[in-house]
């Protein structure tokens, strides 16, 4: 049922397959489980498919090493007509260490559409409203993160050389 999942985990052991040059895990990696999340998260929320339109703010805080447990958290904390905006939390920990001992390692919005399926232009998801202050920090938080972005865009276009 659309608008009544706002929070959702994933949780899996970091392999070795996601291993980088310096051998902990690749970047990359963590930003597709950062999708796969929001994904799960947005379709969650608007029981449409939806598409990744935009990721803000992204943190490299600390490395995730190969056989951590791995924890991708998403939280919604804006809506627009029909795009969903979800902080994601990448924390990690040794999976054989309490719950405790477990580290942030990555931080973003990111940002979804819902599409129709006919057309697959976007439509409207559940509205979601802030409940209290933390809800309405969140919400002012994933809008300025965004807002900063779209400065680095306009930037980055006034530089750019298109061939």
């Amino acid at each position: 049922m659309s608008g009544q999942q706002r929070e959702l985990e994933f949780r899996f052991l970091a392999e070795p397959t996601d291993v980088n040059y310096g051998g902990k895990v690749h970047g990359g990696a963590v930003m597709k489980w950062i999708d796969q999340a929001g994904y799960a998260a947005a379709v969650g929320w608007s029981g449409k498919y939806s598409v990744t339109v935009a990721v803000g703010g992204i943190r490299f805080v600390a490395p995730v090493r190969i056989s951590d447990l791995v924890t991708v958290s998403t939280k919604l904390v804006h809506t627009g007509t029909s795009s969903m905006h979800f902080s994601v939390d990448v924390r990690a920990r040794d999976p054989m260490q309490e719950a405790t001992q477990d580290r942030l390692c990555t931080h973003c919005v990111i940002v979804f559409v819902a599409l129709d399926h006919v057309e697959g232009k976007p439509t409207p998801v559940p509205p979601w409203t802030p409940l209290d202050d933390e809800d309405h920090r969140l919400a002012e938080y994933a809008q300025r993160v965004m807002e900063l972005s779209k400065g680095i865009e306009q930037t980055i276009a006034r530089y750019r050389v298109d061939s």
